[in-house]
């Protein structure tokens, strides 16, 4: 099980080490769980210090540029991302994706940088309303899947994670019900198992909180929750991973 904290632009340096201080305080990892922390840029080398020593937590970064050097002001490149701490970093989350217009080919090339840095790419795909209205929900996905998946041998995919977050549940206080988020992970699961991954693993994200993970984490298909908001609260994330624990 996966519990992924997304911060956003949120937490400053000081925030995320009292963040990180108060989250420890009767904190206790379950064997077999994992919890990573997504921090803004600035943040990333202070909670990476902050939680160093402990194997069951690892710390990312929200985005990367695919060059590994140069003159990109404003980016991040992988070596500068490991630099700093981190061992993961987000790929194509949804505000990348539609704020900021991030296509298809942009994750691809984020993902082959993370892979060629030996760090594992959370890769975000989802549908907007209007697809998901129209039916196009499955069409979509696979094909975000597709445009990062194309070309890589089964040993690659298999490090790569996907968390699925239907874009209208994203801070919407909407999202999914457990049955249609399973259902969608049934569909990438099998899409990757067709080209050779032997254990995709899938989170779901999109307004989870404490009264809906426990029934999302109760579906099979789901391996763990990316979380933006509700994981804010070092106390109220703690809580909600100790209610997803019990699956």
């Amino acid at each position: 099980m996966i519990f992924a904290a997304n911060w956003k632009m949120h937490l400053a340096p000081d925030e995320a080490r009292s963040y990180a201080h108060r989250f420890l305080d009767g904190f206790s990892p379950r064997a077999g769980s994992h919890y990573w922390f997504f921090p803004p840029a600035v943040s990333l080398e202070a909670t990476a210090l902050a939680f160093r020593g402990l194997p069951e937590i690892r710390v990312g970064a929200q985005d990367v540029y695919w060059e590994p050097k140069g003159a990109f002001t404003g980016a991040t490149s992988v070596p500068l991302a490991a630099g700093a701490g981190a061992a993961i970093a987000l790929v194509g989350h949804s505000e990348r994706r539609h704020v900021f217009g991030e296509t298809d080919l942009d994750t691809a090339r984020k993902v082959r940088a993370l892979l060629a840095g030996s760090m594992t790419p959370l890769l975000c795909v989802g549908e907007k309303l209007e697809e998901r209205e129209s039916g196009a929900t499955e069409a979509v996905v696979l094909r975000q899947v597709g445009a990062v998946a194309d070309g890589l041998d089964p040993a690659a995919l298999d490090q790569i994670v996907i968390a699925y977050e239907p874009v209208w549940a994203i801070g919407t206080g909407k999202n999914a019900t457990p049955q249609d988020a399973a259902a969608v992970h049934r569909t990438i699961r099998r899409d990757l198992r067709s080209r050779g991954a032997k254990s995709p693993r899938i989170l779901y994200g999109g307004s989870v909180n404490l009264a809906n993970a426990d029934t999302l984490l109760a579906e099979e298909e789901i391996n763990g929750v990316l979380v933006g908001g509700a994981s804010l609260d070092p106390d109220g994330w703690r809580r909600l991973i100790e209610l997803g624990s019990r699956k």
